[in-house]
């Protein structure tokens, strides 16, 4: 990049550079983020009448595309390039157009005085490095392989066991060892006391098993081979025995990635799941639509049940039939006592449509009853965890009968705790990150202080890191999760470098190439989300009372909004009222639109109808929002507002009763980490709208199988709804071609079975990569320890404090 700044400077291009500096320092703000450089760019071509081709194909325009953000400060400009994914280069560009470039504290530093943080005199600020911790392991070298950890991780072990084979088959060796299911050996037992005796005895199995039926039970020659040094866990049947022993047997003669990972994938090691979901309202009927309480909830039930059938047909396939081995998920979340009507004060319950998936609810230590008692916001949460965290232990090795085999963290405040047990317990940890709030809310680093009342984003960020960098392996729905695009910054890349002024600098926050990212999408459930044809399926008196609900009946309790004309094509979104879900920006642009109103009515599935009936912030504040805004546009008659909670039964069956009208799902949050209303309204066969920002980008394919939105350009959306509306219009099979194509990509793409397959093959994986490596993790993880012991504990019991007068 540092070449582009000086061929742009040794050119004539040098006085545009010049006029459009001059541009900037007219402008009334000293920080440009990449829309508002590339919004001052536009306007500087079309005041000097640019070419098309000198706006984008110039010097200048390659700067001004690669440049993520603009500082001013006096009379330099400090320009933040990313040259490519996951990198970025810093220089300042002086009154004189010298061009410097700067260090990452040099940027922090520059981040700190724009807002008044900067304090030399006070002594340096603690710096936070996690580079060197990353030393011991491989990294990805080319950015698209990103988010392919396990694949990268297969060939750099597998080319390990080539060129050290001794010392790695030992250590493959001691893992078959470990294994056992409630105190019976599995694999190997004790009659093989070496790698060497390994090798010698797999051939002997290899010519024991092939002289028998392929499909003979292996009950029937276990004896023979427990005799040789083989326990359970081969095959259930002498092919399948067979089969595994020749992929040991080439691994261990020749081995190759792919080798590695048909054999550690086969291995019946992972029996009991803990999946940890701390906050909001986690149960089965009666929450969603709660504060902090929707797809997250979704996700992770779906996922119990998905990784429990897994585990069974694993086990089966295995030869466990006869131990008598039942698989275990538990949901971890917490016990509120005070519960409005839901099961969310039962410690222990079912997960329905399983055998042995439970959710188990921990309490809280008795603290202020006003708050341990009740609900309490995932912002306020962070000083009851590692209580929560000690508890649950105890809880969880009664309920499992010993140690889970892997422990799933989702969202920030699960993944702390998913730390905290598995650094007790020793146990594989699994990050889930769902969205990071830190590239949710701009600036939300930079002015903590100012939002730390309200959010206590410094735990958060802090806790983020701790548990981002204590993970064994991370599950990101997208590649965009994790490094972004090639013009916006990923999730998880906003904790490269960033400043927490008068808290901390983090100069390298978290390793973008290591290899335990991973993308997994997640699934749709299909028991209840199904495509509407499929009317074998459906239960008509639900249909007809659903019909209803959404366009005629009045029932002012939990309905807003008598539509003039219920038979027009309904605009549909369901979703919690928050300010990032981002209802009210949909109703606004609704509002705005004469066009879109006159044919189409606005259908809201979302929260509470009344402030006093929510005890979530920022849901009160939409609330009052969404009504003035049907007030300011005169939207009565024209839109509907449900504050009602549906069962998944209902959710399903809501998207297919719009389906049948034609109508359209649109997701306008300002950001989506991934999105499950998008596949669930896509698998209904609903043409959906949804933010370009996030998830979404991955899940669409624009003019496809829907449509990408900008939520923040109210026009541009509603001008491409009444443009795909128009077009179902003239053309009566439009709309029935991209409800298709839609219900095609979530069945080709996005099923649980696809999901679970993926984890839990990653899980034993990174569990033989943990057991290999885990000498080399001591100093990470007591780094971690003290950055939570340090940092974050005493920022926690401050806000504890605060609680006890609430």
């Amino acid at each position: 990049m540092s070449e582009l700044l000086q061929t742009l400077l040794d050119s004539e291009e040098k006085v545009d550079l010049r006029s459009f500096i001059s541009d900037l320092r007219q402008q009334d703000k000293k920080y440009w983020l990449r829309n508002d450089t590339i919004n001052v760019y536009s306007d500087y071509c079309s005041k000097y009448s640019k070419s098309e081709q000198f706006c984008t194909d110039s010097n200048l325009g390659k700067l001004i595309y690669y440049t993520q953000e603009i500082i001013q400060e006096e009379s330099s400009f400090c320009f933040i390039i990313r040259p490519k994914i996951a990198s970025q280069e810093v220089y300042r560009l002086t009154e004189e157009f010298d061009v410097i470039p700067m260090t990452v504290q040099e940027l922090l530093d520059l981040r700190d005085r724009l807002v008044n943080q900067f304090h030399p005199q006070d002594g340096d600020l603690l710096e936070l490095d996690f580079g060197p911790f990353y030393d011991y392991s491989p990294a990805i070298r080319d950015p698209k392989n990103i988010g392919k950890g396990v694949q990268f991780l297969n060939r750099y072990l597998s080319s390990k066991l080539f060129q050290d084979p001794k010392q790695w088959l030992e250590t493959l060796f001691n893992f078959l060892r470990l294994h056992h299911y409630n105190g019976v050996q599995l694999l190997i037992n004790d009659r093989i006391q070496s790698q060497q005796q390994l090798s010698v005895q797999i051939k002997k199995a290899i010519a024991l098993v092939s002289d028998r039926p392929k499909n003979e039970p292996y009950e029937q020659f276990r004896f023979q081979l427990q005799m040789i040094g083989f326990e359970p866990g081969w095959g259930n049947t002498a092919g399948r025995v067979q089969e595994t022993l020749n992929i040991l047997d080439e691994l261990i003669d020749s081995p190759d990635p792919q080798t590695l990972e048909g054999f550690i994938s086969r291995l019946p090691i992972i029996f009991r799941i803990v999946l940890v979901s701390a906050h909001g309202w986690f149960g089965q009927e009666g929450v969603l639509g709660r504060p902090d309480t929707g797809g997250q909830v979704v996700y992770v039930l779906d996922q119990a049940k998905s990784l429990e059938k897994q585990l069974q047909e694993d086990a089966m396939l295995a030869g466990l039939e006869g131990l008598n081995v039942q698989p275990k998920v538990i949901i971890l979340t917490r016990l509120i006592p005070h519960s409005d009507g839901t099961l969310c004060n039962q410690r222990l319950e079912k997960v329905h449509g399983s055998e042995n998936a439970w959710i188990l609810r921990v309490p809280l230590r008795e603290f202020n009853p006003n708050m341990t008692q009740n609900w309490i916001s995932r912002f306020e949460f962070w000083p009851y965890l590692e209580t929560f965290a000690i508890d649950s232990e105890t809880e969880l090795l009664a309920e499992l009968q010993g140690r889970p085999d892997l422990i799933v963290g989702n969202y920030s405040d699960g993944n702390l705790v998913a730390f905290l047990l598995a650094r007790r317990m020793k146990v594989t940890q699994c990050n889930i990150a769902h969205a990071l709030e830190k590239s949710k809310y701009l600036f939300s680093n930079l002015y903590w202080q100012d939002l730390d009342d309200k959010y206590h984003f410094s735990l958060q960020f802090t806790a983020d890191l701790i548990a981002m960098n204590a993970a064994n392996f991370v599950v990101s729905s997208t590649y965009q999760e994790i490094v972004g695009t090639r013009d916006s910054v990923g999730q998880y890349e906003s904790y490269k470098c960033f400043t927490m002024p008068d808290l901390y600098h983090v100069v390298n926050g978290i390793e973008l190439f290591s290899p335990k990212f991973n993308v997994v999408p997640p699934g749709v459930n299909e028991n209840y989300y199904f495509p509407y044809t499929r009317t074998q399926d459906r239960v008509e008196s639900d249909s007809l009372r659903l019909e209803e609900i959404l366009f005629t009946l009045e029932d002012p309790a939990q309905i807003f909004g008598k539509l003039d004309d219920p038979s027009k094509r309904p605009l549909f979104s369901m979703a919690r009222l928050d300010r990032i879900k981002n209802l009210t920006g949909l109703a606004e642009c609704f509002g705005k639109s004469p066009e879109l109103q006159e044919r189409c009515n606005l259908i809201l599935v979302a929260g509470k109808l009344r402030v006093e009936e929510s005890g979530d912030n920022e849901e009160r504040d939409e609330i009052i929002r969404l009504y003035h805004i049907i007030d300011e546009y005169n939207l009565h008659g024209k839109i509907r507002w449900l504050g009602v909670r549906l069962s998944k039964t209902d959710s399903g069956e809501i998207y297919r009763v719009i389906a049948e009208r034609q109508g359209i799902f649109v997701q306008p949050a300002l950001f989506e980490a991934f999105g499950l209303t998008i596949l669930e309204a896509m698998i209904s066969g609903l043409p959906t709208f949804a933010t370009q920002f996030g998830g979404p980008q991955e899940i669409i394919q624009d003019q496809v199988n829907g449509f990408y939105i900008n939520p923040t350009n109210l026009e541009e959306t509603a001008a491409k709804i009444l443009e795909f509306v128009t077009k179902c219009d003239h053309n009566p099979n439009y709309w029935s071609e991209i409800s298709q194509h839609a219900i095609e990509r979530v069945y080709s793409t996005y099923t649980w079975k696809i999901h679970t397959t993926k984890l839990l093959s990653l899980a034993r994986i990174y569990g033989f990569w943990n057991f290999s490596s885990k000498e080399n993790r001591e100093d990470l993880l007591r780094y971690l320890e003290a950055l939570f012991y340090l940092i974050y504990k005493p920022r926690a019991q401050h806000l504890l404090e605060q609680h006890k007068y609430r």
